[in-house]
């Protein structure tokens, strides 16, 4: 399963791995996903889904779910390069203003890193 969130984020102890990619990478990345294991999202701002879908050319829903990453799932991260101030519900100029960048969390078993 592939899994879009909006920041960078452990949610479980573990053995993981975060590496920035590009907006191709991330793009090709969904669409497996999309043809093969499955895709979720975890975004949850309409704005940041807006921008999300745009971008990787494919629908992103607002979904504001508990996501817990297992063994062998993937997330792929749309990260903001700045932070808004508290509260603050992004334009998608605001967020193109801000910056943002891609990466992607895998969790491997316990023990696979040293």
């Amino acid at each position: 399963m592939l899994t879009l969130l909006n920041t960078s984020i452990l949610t479980e102890y573990g053995d993981f791995s975060y590496s920035g990619i590009t907006l191709e990478t991330a793009k090709q990345l969904v669409w497996n996903a999309e043809q093969e294991r499955g895709l979720q999202s975890a975004i949850g701002h309409e704005s940041t889904a807006q921008i999300m879908s745009e971008l990787l050319k494919t629908t992103v829903p607002v979904n504001r779910i508990q996501y817990k990453q297992a063994v062998g799932d993937t997330a792929l991260v749309f990260k903001l390069n700045g932070r808004p101030p508290e509260g603050k519900i992004l334009s998608r100029d605001e967020i193109e203003t801000i910056g943002y960048e891609w990466g992607i969390i895998t969790r491997y078993p316990n023990g696979t890193i040293q």
